[in-house]
């Protein structure tokens, strides 16, 4: 389905080359949207390439930015690109994140520190700039995790660091509203993509499994239209944290 809900409207989409960042990019460009696509590393520059190029085949424009999210100026930069390139913003989503399973006894300072630094500094600085960035009635959607509300094992600095995201989207969602700019967060589930399997074992994704409906992990394409949806009619909804997750949790 294609709209022009968005039509003539800019998104930015963080860590926007691949796997739920991709499909958000092609499916705000479906809507209409011209969107900047961010990407971290030299690797993954190809798959940046290939989502720029699924977006201009939907029919609008695109272009992509590296940059590093946790340093403010780069996340700077990637919204002077899109106001260089296209005028202003009108939806920032934030989909970056570092997932690490690890016992509390064996974390590392270091563990610690990429960990909030990627999952909380970035996102902060995203919402900050965004604010200051987006047109009025914009629209500022960050990617949490269902494990805020669950009650398990490993993933203190993970959940850890995605929890600040509840606060930050509360209180830009008060500091931002004169502006009828919304802010909400989406916390899906246990993810089927490559950044989940590498920290669990064969039992433990079975386990994952059968907490959600149909004893299925959440995939991309069950996320990708509730963000559609916030970025185009769901602008009432802001300062919450939303649960799309198949029931895997119940909050």
């Amino acid at each position: 389905m294609t709209g022009d809900a968005l039509r003539d409207r800019v998104a930015v989409i963080g860590g926007g080359a691949k796997n739920l960042g991709g499909l958000v990019a092609t499916t705000l460009a479906e809507e209409g949207a011209r969107v900047v696509v961010h990407y971290h590393r030299d690797s993954t520059r190809p798959e940046a390439e290939r989502t720029v190029d699924a977006v201009r085949r939907a029919g609008s424009r695109a272009t992509s930015v590296q940059g590093d999210l946790t340093r403010v100026a780069d996340v700077q930069r990637l919204f002077d690109t899109a106001v260089d390139n296209f005028g202003g913003v009108d939806v920032a989503v934030n989909t970056t994140g570092m997932v690490l399973r690890k016992p509390i006894l064996e974390t590392t300072e270091e563990d610690y520190d990429r960990m909030f630094a990627v999952n909380s500094k970035a996102a902060y600085f995203f919402i900050q700039e965004a604010g200051r960035r987006l047109n009025d009635g914009g629209r500022i959607i960050s990617l949490g995790t269902s494990l805020l509300a669950a009650f398990t094992d490993g993933y203190s600095t993970y959940a850890g660091g995605k929890s600040p995201l509840e606060h930050f989207t509360r209180a830009a969602a008060k500091e931002f509203a004169h502006r009828q700019i919304s802010v909400t967060t989406v916390a899906p589930g246990p993810m089927d993509t490559p950044f989940f399997y590498p920290e669990e074992t064969p039992e433990r994704v079975a386990f994952h499994r059968s907490q959600g409906m149909g004893n299925k992990l959440t995939r991309i394409e069950d996320i990708a239209p509730v963000i559609r949806f916030l970025a185009t009619d769901g602008g009432w909804i802001t300062g919450q944290t939303i649960f799309p997750n198949g029931g895997y949790t119940t909050r």
